[in-house]
């Protein structure tokens, strides 16, 4: 079994007719090591999908399954502070703070023991190929890019087994995003991180080992 399981998998709005899905008899499964793609038309369930695999909603009809643990019987805010990062397309980083403070508040929320937080934090920024001169700057003086890779910084500030990266290029250009593509291929190949990109970009689509398509 892979780091991540989804078995008969369905979705169904409460307010919804009981025939009304918003998809069924999803079975996909990842393994660390290699990066996948879910892609769709808009309204085909991504973000749904997205919010089931992180806990936030529960499946209607089936089970996700995370290291062999049904995601229904497990602690999920630990899940999500401790064993999943999560990447947004808007970053969702906190302006008022620096690159390197937003990367320490991750640790703190997380819990995770660390000698020394300050110095961890500047070698996951350097590991996304940022300078320590970046690490000092407000987000907002930081361009799409840079909050991006601030962004991906974070996510590993507990050393999850799994990023998911919702739209993580929408907002780049094409050279950003394949730099941004770079760095999630080192994490599979060099790191062993299981890697799982939301998107419409067939760039992203040709660097990926696995493509689901919600349809």
């Amino acid at each position: 079994m892979g780091i991540l399981k989804l078995e008969n998998v369905a979705y169904r709005y409460k307010d919804a007719p009981k025939d009304k899905y918003v998809f069924k008899n999803i079975n996909y499964e990842f393994e660390q090591g290699k990066m996948y793609a879910i892609k769709g038309k808009s309204g085909s369930g991504k973000t749904t999908l997205l919010s089931l695999i992180t806990g936030l909603e529960k499946c209607t009809e089936g089970h996700v399954f995370y290291d062999g643990k049904d995601l229904k019987k497990m602690n999920l805010d630990k899940y999500r502070n401790t064993e999943i990062g999560i990447v947004f397309q808007s970053y969702n980083l906190l302006p008022r703070l620096t690159a390197i403070e937003n990367v320490i508040l991750s640790m703190d929320v997380s819990k995770v023991k660390v000698t020394n937080k300050k110095q961890k934090a500047l070698e996951l920024i350097k590991s996304v190929g940022l300078s320590e001169e970046h690490c000092n700057r407000r987000i907002l003086k930081l361009s799409g890019g840079e909050q991006q890779r601030i962004a991906i910084a974070r996510s590993l500030s507990y050393n999850p087994k799994i990023i998911i990266a919702d739209e993580p290029t929408g907002n780049l250009d094409k050279d950003t995003e394949a730099e941004i593509l770079g760095i999630f291929k080192h994490l599979a190949k060099d790191e062993n991180k299981c890697i799982i990109i939301v998107t419409h970009s067939q760039n992203v689509c040709n660097e990926v080992d696995v493509i689901y398509e919600l349809k």
